[in-house]
């Protein structure tokens, strides 16, 4: 089947070839990719900047979203039936959504929201996930609660904004001026144009921020908390649990020093730090899937879309900085 593997470290380390179906296992399903899509996640794992936590051996296909059709169930799966429309985020070590099929773990996999389309679908997963697992699983956002989400017109933040609303919570988000707008519509209640202000005049007053850009917006992030606030970053420095996500635990001293500045800052000003990192989970893809349904969530796709064979220019075009909401690979039929 085709792929895109990353055969080296590095910003040339992907590329498109010829490899061998998987083989699905008894507890796996086999799923066709319909679509998939592009996550900062791929750009890190693609430049190894995870190795010494996630062993991939090269050569591995690349990505982490998918929705598709079931084609084949395991021995042992019951809950899944051949021609299912599906989708998931799969688990670190067994991910390689940039291909034709992939094999998912039945724990990581749920049927696809039934108001969108494969293509839509695709775009869910991760971004669905991070947004439920920080928000609830690691912050426990109560309503009522003040919650600054940056770059909540992203592929990330715009699903952040989404649940933190439907949570209950006062959203407010930064953003560029050409996304105020749609910051707004997507419920924030207050929209900060980071173009014109400094978030880090608002009062310090906020329940949880949701960090995504890192150094000095982390830093300042802290200061705005509230004392025994909570900063979630999705993009480092990691701490020490993360070590034990990864089954890593003889790394907790690295995880220690890489993020000591950060947890310092935090306990002198009185409120906390948490890295953050998406695992996968199909239960909490089945609850997500009836919030899109229902209308509380909904996904916010860029509006250029890419062929299964410009994956790497897809990447790019996230890397760059281009992208509006979620950039989705969609997998040329008259290729198979």
């Amino acid at each position: 089947m085709k792929a895109f593997v990353v055969n080296k470290y590095g910003p040339g380390g992907l590329r498109a070839t010829e490899v061998p179906e998987p083989q699905v296992r008894a507890r796996d399903v086999l799923v066709r990719v319909s679509a998939t899509s592009v996550n900062p996640l791929d750009k890190m794992v693609r430049n190894g900047e995870l190795k010494l936590l996630l062993k991939y051996k090269r050569p591995f296909v690349l990505g982490h979203d998918v929705a598709g059709i079931v084609t084949e169930v395991g021995a042992d799966v019951r809950e899944f039936k051949v021609g299912d429309e599906v989708y998931a985020r799969p688990r670190d070590l067994r991910i390689g959504t940039f291909a034709e099929y992939i094999a998912i773990d039945q724990d990581d996999l749920a049927l696809k929201p039934k108001s969108l389309t494969l293509q839509q679908a695709a775009a869910v997963p991760l971004v669905a996930l991070a947004a439920w697992q920080a928000l609830v699983d690691v912050a426990q956002v109560e309503p009522g609660q003040k919650v600054l989400i940056h770059a909540g017109a992203g592929g990330l933040g715009s699903t952040v904004v989404q649940l933190a609303k439907h949570l209950g919570a006062y959203v407010a988000t930064t953003v560029n001026s050409y996304d105020v707008d749609r910051a707004r519509e997507l419920g924030a209640d207050e929209v900060l144009d980071y173009t014109k202000s400094d978030f880090a005049d608002l009062p310090s007053d906020f329940d949880v921020v949701l960090d995504s850009l890192g150094g000095s917006n982390l830093e300042k992030s802290l200061k705005i908390l509230r004392p025994g606030g909570l900063a979630v970053s999705v993009v480092g420095p990691p701490d020490p649990t993360f070590a034990d996500q990864v089954g890593q635990p003889l790394l907790r001293p690295v995880m220690a020093v890489l993020s000591r500045k950060v947890r310092k800052q935090a306990r002198k000003l009185g409120v906390r730090y948490s890295f953050f990192f998406t695992r996968a989970s199909g239960s909490q893809l089945r609850d997500l899937a009836a919030l899109y349904d229902a209308g509380h969530l909904r996904p916010v796709v860029d509006e250029h879309t890419f062929q299964f064979d410009q994956a790497v220019e897809a990447l790019a075009y996230v890397e760059h900085g281009k992208a509006r909401g979620k950039v989705v690979i969609t997998m040329d039929q008259e290729s198979r």
